[in-house]
């Protein structure tokens, strides 16, 4: 038998009610749940039209139904026993109406390599990132990471003090939520980004997926500390007020929220350098981010700005080239590797020849040898008032 969906037919109410009844009170209440959470996703009035829906329409439109839900579940941060939850009840419902008569064999829910697939693809193609996805950008965040924290001589300079929930937004490789589990021993840490750091996560570090351009799936007033570095490459310009008025939402009363961002380019650069960050910045124009120093000078102003007080502000110098010893060494190959994955940028987005690339990431590198650059830094953190 199959069926056809309208609005909320009465064989759906009335499979809903046959569904639901002669449960036990716990399974009642969360299938009951389930069902309506559904039922608001697709904006219908009630689970019986949600289930006409989602049970009387076509194989590729169910499942899509289905794959949408899931990826919204996961952007809102839910528990994984929660979206299991949930996509469970719709499965015991479909097998429910197989066994009388409506024909759902095709119906199947999405696995989670489909659901992962579908969270990073529709993540992505909202985030104006500057940098393209590259395997080698673990190794080249990593690097600054560690070099950032030898330069700041701390992970982080709010003073917070033993704090039990930490959040990373734009977490990155992890590298900095795995240290902050080590130096806080009794913290929870929580990354937060478009896609998973690296494996081996210590026990206390946790991982949520999300879109910060979409707001943070997190109750107000949930962390003690909410770190955030590195993201002027993501967030378009205009949106940095909104974004640092979400990060102090969840910050607690009396907790801490810290900002790090540098100068979108290098300090002291040379011509090849100066052409390649001409070059880089325009495709940042174009994409609504930051290309000059805004970001930079006003992360104090925007903390200020969104409520916190006894904000302090700190700048540092990070160099590169061989002058500034281990650090330097380190930031010229992070330098290399920046401008070769821009390249394929420069050269997919703005035409540049890949010629011209190779010859700039040369001479750029050469400059790192004979000239004093570096990449220039600004921290600030602020508490939110009690």
């Amino acid at each position: 038998m199959q069926l056809s969906a309208g609005p909320g037919g009465e064989w759906a109410d009335d499979l809903v009610r046959r569904f639901l009844a002669g449960r036990g009170e716990r399974t009642l209440a969360a299938y009951r749940s389930d069902l309506d959470d559904f039922a608001r996703f697709l904006g219908q009035d009630t689970a019986g039209g949600a289930a006409a829906q989602l049970l009387g329409g076509r194989e590729d439109a169910g499942h899509r139904l289905l794959l949408d839900y899931a990826v919204e579940l996961r952007r809102r941060g839910l528990a994984p026993a929660t979206v299991n939850r949930r996509l469970s009840t719709l499965r015991s419902l479909a097998r429910f109406a197989g066994e009388t008569g409506l024909d759902v064999r095709w119906l199947e829910l999405p696995d989670e390599d489909q659901i992962s697939a579908a969270v990073e693809a529709r993540s992505s193609a909202t985030v104006p990132y500057l940098f393209p996805r590259h395997p080698g950008e673990v190794d080249r965040l990593d690097v600054q990471h560690h070099a950032l924290r030898e330069v700041l001589g701390a992970h982080h300079l709010a003073p917070v003090d033993r704090p039990r929930r930490i959040l990373d937004v734009g977490s990155g490789t992890g590298q900095w939520a795995f240290d902050m589990c080590r130096h806080h021993p009794d913290a929870v840490v929580i990354g937060f980004d478009l896609v998973a750091g690296k494996p081996g996560r210590p026990d206390r570090c946790r991982w949520v997926q999300g879109n910060v351009l979409q707001g943070l799936p997190f109750a107000d007033g949930r962390f003690d500390l909410v770190f955030q570095r590195l993201l002027v490459v993501g967030v378009p310009l205009a949106y940095w007020p909104t974004l640092v008025a979400e990060l102090v939402r969840v910050a607690r009363p009396g907790g801490w929220v810290e900002l790090v961002e540098p100068v979108v380019g290098v300090v002291g650069a040379g011509p090849a350098t100066a052409r390649f960050n001409e070059l880089a910045l325009a495709v940042a124009r174009q994409r609504g981010l930051d290309s000059t120093r805004v970001v930079f000078d006003s992360l104090d102003d925007h903390l200020r700005g969104a409520g916190l007080v006894e904000v302090v502000r700190r700048q540092v110098e990070v160099p590169i080239g061989a002058w500034g010893g281990r650090v330097g060494s380190f930031m010229a190959t992070d330098l290399r590797a920046a401008q070769a994955r821009m390249s394929e940028v420069l050269q997919t987005h703005a035409g540049v020849p890949a010629e011209e690339c190779r010859a700039l990431v040369d001479q750029a590198q050469e400059e790192c040898r004979h000239l004093r650059m570096s990449f220039r830094f600004a921290t600030a953190f602020g508490l939110k008032p009690r």
